[in-house]
């Protein structure tokens, strides 16, 4: 019996290339119409194919395949909706971009839900406009906390559950901590405390503006990654070079 699959498109973007033979090449892809995708692009390494230029990592295109449930599908065609220049020329976005594509990809094989995609997405193309690499990974970052099942406690005390007096946040504890259950922990800004909330609930794609304080951007990402430390267990290789970067461009 001869089986026929049909050509479908989904929308996604590259998060992998690995060379297959001498001309060929499979590519990890997140798609928002099934969630993490292998596609075996054949040809794509040769300079005249006509895959050749959105066959690579960090391309957002709309892709047809033949797909395959139980393995590799097959590429037919790649319409590209953004080439993503602007992070790809750039060492630091291009370390973000990065590091939450394979954050994505690690949330996705808890749960796939469309709305992960989305926030991807959205994500991805405000760094591509120029907005802070930093936060808006932040901001991801703190979303996917809900999709892996350890969302923070960031509406009342991680402790006692009041809802006023909160003056700290804490990523070993869980989230607020008011003043009457605050022991020894760093106290953070009052602006970090409020950013961090309007950080978890803010539509990313809707953001237009954003001017935050190098102190408060340190202490988010000190809760962070605290809190990612001890409520996930994720240890992602792009993360640790995000850190390396970082120490590198101080020393300059």
């Amino acid at each position: 019996m001869i089986y026929y699959m049909e050509i479908k498109d989904v929308t996604g973007i590259v998060i992998t290339e690995l060379p297959y033979s001498e001309s060929s090449k499979i590519l990890n892809i997140i798609t928002r119409e099934y969630g993490v995708i292998g596609v075996m692009a054949k040809g794509a390494a040769k300079l005249k194919s006509k895959l050749r230029a959105g066959a690579s990592k960090l391309t957002y295109a709309k892709f047809q395949i033949y797909y395959n449930d139980k393995g590799l599908s097959n590429l037919t065609g790649i319409d590209i909706i953004d080439n993503l220049k602007n992070i790809k020329t750039d060492i630091t976005k291009i370390s973000f971009a990065c590091y939450i594509l394979e954050l994505v990809k690690q949330v996705m094989k808890h749960e796939y839900n469309e709305n992960i995609y989305d926030i991807l997405i959205a994500s991805i193309l405000k760094i591509e406009e120029g907005y802070d690499p930093q936060v808006i990974t932040n901001i991801l970052e703190l979303k996917m906390l809900e999709y892996l099942g350890v969302k923070p406690i960031i509406d009342s005390c991680a402790t006692c559950g009041n809802k006023t007096n909160i003056i700290t946040i804490s990523g070993d504890r869980g989230g607020y901590l008011c003043s009457n259950c605050r022991q020894n922990e760093y106290i953070v800004s009052d602006k970090t405390i409020k950013l961090i909330r309007m950080f978890y609930y803010v539509d990313i794609s809707k953001i237009s503006k954003l001017d935050i304080s190098k102190e408060s951007k340190r202490e988010i990402d000190m809760f962070i990654s605290e809190y990612y430390d001890r409520y996930t267990g994720l240890y992602l290789k792009s993360k640790s070079f995000i850190k390396d970067l970082e120490k590198l461009q101080k020393v300059k």
